[in-house]
């Protein structure tokens, strides 16, 4: 790599090998996205096509192979191999013949942000639609060309035989334009000229190899870490180690900067603009020596709410009017119901921030230069960033030309997204240089946009048959899914904050899942600025945290109702909505074997107790239902999930491997936001900065992992990435129930507060 390095190469070529990548700016992705020219100039930054055209999403190459462009990135998630699977299925190409094109916004569409487990739901049906007009057009050139009628030609793997001849898709318009638009009909399955579902081979069928896996395991695939390209300097932030409350404590006013306290470190340069902090160096051990030495002298931040009691001052909030009530969903009277309801549960929950916490930091590479600029970032929408830059750089939209290389994955709106590309940007900027920004461990775990705290106050009742008649659910948090409404590289060099607006309360999780007649939501939604820690969508955003809330009171009143909790969820599971979560609350039950009894009804002495609980949620459009079984030493207060069970229903799953990966890492990984991780402050900022003051699962500790796939032929594909994640914590708070006869009503349930709650019950 070294040698690589030293070497001397223009800005239009580039060389890849051995899991790193010394790379020219006027190729890059252009020799994957099939264009049928160079890029105009290295910066050039041409997008979106026309999303209703066939060749904005298709390329057919001259050797019968195609180029599938779907402006998605592969976050590590499989939906890479999802989408060549969709357009596989209809174009009767095999997947060896595909190649998925790099997002770049000079060359794939964009079809929005990858997000919200969209990916299939949202683009796939773009993709499908191309692929299955392509194929009709192709038909057509096919029978003029054999002098057969359409209807007697058959294809397999690009080849169309018929009337005793063959052709090729390749040899029919290998490399060139089909200048067609798409069928608007076609963008659900089995509406021509898609194919009918009975006629699938693929989708929902095959068992393909991930495309993304080989390279990787070989250690051959480019990440956002292992570029290098010409020229280029290495760069760090500089930002207190840990971030204050959104405002002032995300762009703290720089009074004075020390540039000679880095002097003795060859080459380091100081980049300044605005509250915008950072150091740039040839090697990269310098810059990251210069950012730790360079004396800094910051503003104070504002003191964070809540610091040793964060429910308490959302109540003070609460009660001084600061937290304006909203009613998100209404039916019927709750008030009556409630009161007249043969038992009652009321009870209050709290979810503590999460952390998007990638294992590798967010890197990006920018060259700006006057011409333009070009920024290679494992960002989530390449043409956001785009936006964004022009902004702040400023530049013509057609000159900043963004591209995607994966980095560690980012379980949503984590620093990668947006904040390290425009960082990179910035510095290169100042610099006159290339710039490689890769983020330290303290910038990741003390920049992020957290998962938002929660408190939620719920209310339910059930008549003498265990019919749920009433329920209300209050929750204090956040103004929508996101507060997040600027990055800090923006804040700091100048943007000005927007005012916060009142999102869309997110009813999902909050009782749908059941046929409740008399049903309240209210959001009440906190005063943001220089109080709490900026957040955004964090896997699953709110999910996790309203069902830790609405599926415990669920368990609750089947236990004041003295039924068997998966029976008394039966009893009352809605219908309205073709049945999905009555499949994912039998499915999960019989994937784990379930043996009706009522939680807690056989409790033991034993320091180590076992326990067992179910809980149902959803996210993307998607749904799941999720059985635990976890071990508790009441000693330690450790609880050890040593089984998990899913069932998901996600519409028609596309790509069967994928969906069950997924399924996996949201088991794990909400396992572990529910046991352990929590971010921690003092009254100024965040002190998590480690994998020590921010702990995450091991995989010693990793449950077994069992799940199930209900495949809805009947439904179009619904998000797949997340839902999981929703009903987990709750689950394995209904088991902590089951096994010690307590209720545990705080996630994280860190051993600390497990063994405070046992102490408070007696135990």
């Amino acid at each position: 790599m070294t040698e690589m390095l030293n070497k001397e190469f223009s800005r239009k070529s580039f060389m890849k090998g051995g899991g790193a990548m010394l790379v020219g700016f006027s190729l890059v992705g252009a020799a994957e996205a099939g264009k049928a020219q160079a890029a105009d100039s290295p910066f050039a930054s041409n997008g979106s096509p026309d999303l209703g055209q066939v060749d904005a999403f298709i390329a057919i190459h001259a050797d019968n192979t195609a180029t599938i462009k779907t402006g998605r990135v592969e976050l590590g998630q499989g939906s890479t191999t999802g989408m060549l699977v969709l357009a596989a299925e209809e174009l009767d190409m095999d997947i060896s013949q595909l190649f998925f094109a790099r997002n770049d916004t000079n060359v794939t569409p964009d079809t929005g942000l990858t997000a919200g487990s969209s990916t299939i739901a949202s683009a796939g049906p773009r993709v499908r639609s191309a692929a299955a007009t392509a194929r009709q057009v192709l038909l057509g050139m096919a029978a003029t060309k054999l002098g057969v009628p359409v209807g007697s030609l058959s294809v397999s793997k690009g080849v169309v035989s018929g009337g005793g001849g063959t052709v090729t898709y390749g040899q029919l318009i290998g490399d060139k334009l089909f200048n067609v638009t798409m069928a608007a009909q076609s963008i659900n399955p089995g509406v021509a000229p898609s194919k009918p579902i009975s006629s699938y081979k693929l989708v929902g069928i095959a068992r393909v190899p991930r495309v993304d896996i080989p390279s990787k395991v070989s250690g051959t695939y480019v990440y956002a870490q292992n570029i290098r390209v010409p020229g280029m300097l290495h760069g760090r932030l500089v930002r207190p180690r840990g971030q204050g409350a959104y405002g002032d404590g995300t762009a703290p006013a720089i009074l004075s900067v020390d540039e000679k306290s880095i002097s003795h470190i060859p080459n380091a340069r100081v980049l300044r603009r605005g509250n915008f902090l950072g150091v740039v160096a040839p090697k990269e051990y310098d810059a990251i020596q210069a950012a730790a030495q360079l004396k800094v002298k910051w503003a104070p931040m504002p003191e964070v709410s809540g610091n040793g009691n964060m429910w308490k001052q959302m109540r003070a909030f609460d009660s001084s009017g600061q937290a304006p009530a909203r009613i998100g969903a209404v039916s019927g009277n709750f008030d009556t119901a409630f009161a007249s309801a043969a038992k009652t549960v009321t009870a209050s929950y709290a979810h503590a921030y999460n952390g998007h916490m990638p294992i590798g930091p967010a890197c990006a590479v920018a060259d700006v230069t006057p011409d333009g600029a070009l920024v290679m970032a494992n960002t989530q929408s390449c043409y956001a960033v785009r936006t964004k830059l022009a902004a702040i750089l400023p530049l013509p939209l057609n000159k900043i030309r963004v591209v995607y290389y994966e980095g560690a994955s980012s379980f949503g709106n984590s620093p990668a997204r947006y904040d390290s590309s425009q960082a990179a940007a910035v510095m290169s900027q100042l610099a006159g240089a290339p710039v490689r920004l890769q983020f330290m461990r303290w910038d990741e775990h003390g920049w992020d946009n957290y998962g938002p705290a929660q408190l939620m106050d719920i209310r339910g009742g059930v008549d003498a048959n265990g019919k749920i008649v009433a329920l209300e659910y209050t929750h204090f948090g956040i103004p929508g899914i996101s507060q997040t409404l600027d990055d800090p590289t923006r804040q700091q060099v100048g943007v000005p904050l927007p005012a916060p607006g009142l999102g869309p309360v997110d009813t999902t999780n909050s009782g749908t899942q059941y046929n409740i007649a008399n049903r309240r939501v209210i959001a009440k939604s906190l005063p943001l600025f220089n109080n709490y820690f900026k957040t955004s969508s964090l896997r699953a955003p709110q999910a996790p945290q309203t069902c830790f809330g609405s599926e415990q009171l669920i368990d609750e009143l089947a236990y004041a109702a003295g039924m068997d909790p998966y029976q008394f969820r039966l009893q009352n599971i809605t219908t309205s909505d073709q049945n999905q979560w009555r499949d994912v609350l039998v499915g999960s039950a019989k994937l784990a074997n379930w043996k009706p009894k009522v939680a807690a009804s056989n409790l033991s002495d034993a320091n180590e107790v076992r326990g067992r609980g179910i809980a149902l949620g959803a996210f993307a459009g998607s749904q799941a239902g999720v059985v635990v079984d976890i071990v508790v030493n009441k000693k330690t207060g450790k609880i050890v999930v040593t089984d998990a069970y899913a069932s998901q229903v996600a519409g028609l799953s596309v790509y069967l491997p994928g969906v069950e990966q997924q399924m996996d890492g949201n088991l794990i990984m909400g396992a572990s936001r529910a046991l352990s991780e929590t971010v921690v402050f003092n009254k100024a900022q965040v002190t998590s900065l480690d994998w020590v003051s921010y702990p995450i699962m091991r995989f010693k500790e990793s449950p077994r992992t069992y799940y199930e796939i209900v495949q809805r032929t009947d439904l179009v594909p619904t998000g797949s990435g997340e839902p999981p994640a929703a009903p987990i914590p709750a689950s394995i708070a209904n088991a902590f129930f089951d096994a010690t006869g307590v209720r545990i009503r705080e996630a994280p349930m860190t051993p600390s507060r497990v063994r405070a709650v046992l102490k408070a019950a007696g135990h």
